[in-house]
């Protein structure tokens, strides 16, 4: 079994006077402290190198180096600077005692001294400097603890983070294989019987303008009728009606298409892939917000695209990545165009520049700018943070951008960040390596 042995107080008199030494000593050593001796502020200084006292009881009329001095010494020194220091002195005017409290002492004891009040305030001041330490260690604790609570608010903030992408991504994923398969069908029909319909279409105009060589005169009631219907118009306007509705199934099949790269349902792994398809599927399903429209003018695309080999990366997530920033690039255009005059709109289109390269034989850089309204500094600072949104209530969730910097530096190991400059707009620089280490795979 061993015990904790708990060691006396150590209080450090300075005196160049050996009778009150040995007077404060006996005293001190009587009442239980533990003292140690110094003839000179000089020497005092060197002795609490090697041992910190507890407190000091600092005679000021020394020769070589008054207490005054002294005392600033100690304070000015971080290992010593919290020790209580009560000065020992005959000078008992008030100037005196304002200048010992200036350079740091705690108190003052007027010669000739009373053991008593000598001792009572030796134990005053060390059960002060206790408490002080005490308190101070329960300050760091409480520190500790905060900082541990914050650590686990933002723990729990990254974890609702990463439900909410998953569960955002799992419900887009469900809901566009749902319509995707709700329209593929019907889609597929009509694109496959388009082909036959142009086909007996152009079988029957062949038909009538046979008839109409081998019988140049019709009879009075389909005179009437083509007179009536105006078969040429017919002719003409049917095989473009039929062109139309063949490019329009197209199209939607083009949409949907772009809808299944977006989400990437039979890639939910991480796989290489051509990005460039990823952006172009979401700028196909933001086409609607690109176009123009009586309420807005429409925005122009540049794409820039590098040669750039197949990616190694979660496709569903990165394209989850340029939705969120392209959103956020047509949003930024929205209100800049708010300000703005039709002239001035005119004089300065709207633009979302898209720039892809290799940035080295490891690396792929993409740059998505806008030429919207710049953003200020002290929101950029802020960009990424959970929960934090400049949009009105209702209007965003704060999420969006935290997501996709999770997902770009957390998922890939890569870099999102943001440059903003004012009267040219936004850029949004991704940066993700070309091949994905395994810890950050796992």
């Amino acid at each position: 079994m061993s015990f904790t042995v708990v060691q006396p107080p150590t209080v450090l008199v300075v005196d160049d006077n050996p009778a009150n030494l040995g007077v404060l000593s006996d005293a001190l050593d009587q009442s239980g402290l533990e003292v140690l001796v110094a003839k000179s502020g000089i020497v005092a200084l060197e002795r609490v190198k090697y041992a910190l006292p507890d407190l000091i009881l600092l005679d000021v009329m020394m020769p070589e180096m008054d207490g005054f001095e002294t005392c600033q010494k100690l304070k000015s020194n971080p290992d010593t600077q919290n020790i209580p220091v009560i000065f020992m002195t005959a000078l008992s005017d008030t100037k005196n005692k304002v200048q010992g409290f200036e350079v740091g002492a705690v108190d003052y004891i007027t010669k000739p001294f009373q053991q008593e009040e000598v001792l009572s305030r030796v134990k005053l001041h060390l059960n002060l400097h206790n408490l002080s330490h005490q308190l101070e260690q329960k300050n760091l604790l409480l520190e500790k603890k905060v900082a541990e609570v914050s650590q686990a608010y933002t723990d729990l903030q990254q974890m609702q983070l990463q439900l909410i992408q998953s569960e955002k991504m799992s419900s887009l994923g469900q809901m566009i294989a749902g319509i995707a398969h709700e329209i593929n069908n019907p889609v597929n029909f009509i694109y496959g019987n388009l082909a036959h319909a142009h086909e007996y279409t152009q079988e029957i105009l062949n038909l009538i303008h046979l008839y109409q060589e081998e019988y140049p005169n019709p009879t009075e009631r389909i005179q009437a009728v083509l007179d009536e219907i105006d078969i040429e118009f017919i002719e003409h306007d049917l095989l473009k009606l039929i062109k139309s509705m063949n490019l329009g199934a197209k199209r939607i099949s083009e949409i949907v298409k772009s809808t299944r790269i977006f989400s990437r349902l039979d890639e939910a792994n991480m796989k290489e892939v051509n990005i460039h398809d990823g952006i172009d599927s979401t700028l196909t399903i933001l086409n609607h917000r690109l176009k123009t429209k009586p309420e807005h003018p429409g925005i122009e695309v540049i794409k820039n695209y590098g040669e750039l080999p197949l990616v190694e990366c979660y496709a569903g997530q990165l394209n989850q990545v340029f939705m969120n920033i392209l959103a956020n690039a047509i949003d930024a255009i929205d209100e800049y165009n708010q300000q703005r005059t039709f002239a001035e709109i005119q004089q300065h289109p709207s633009q979302i520049t898209i720039s892809t390269n290799m940035m080295n034989d490891e690396w792929v850089s993409i740059h998505i700018a806008n030429n919207g309204t710049a953003i200020d500094e002290k929101v950029k600072a802020k960009l990424f943070d959970p929960f934090f949104t400049t949009k009105p209530i209702g209007k965003g969730t704060g999420l969006g951008l935290s997501i996709s910097y999770q997902i770009i530096v957390e998922r890939h190991g890569g870099c999102l960040y943001c440059k903003s400059i004012s009267e040219q707009g936004t850029v949004f620089v991704i940066e993700i390596p070309l091949r994905q280490r395994i810890s950050q795979a796992a």
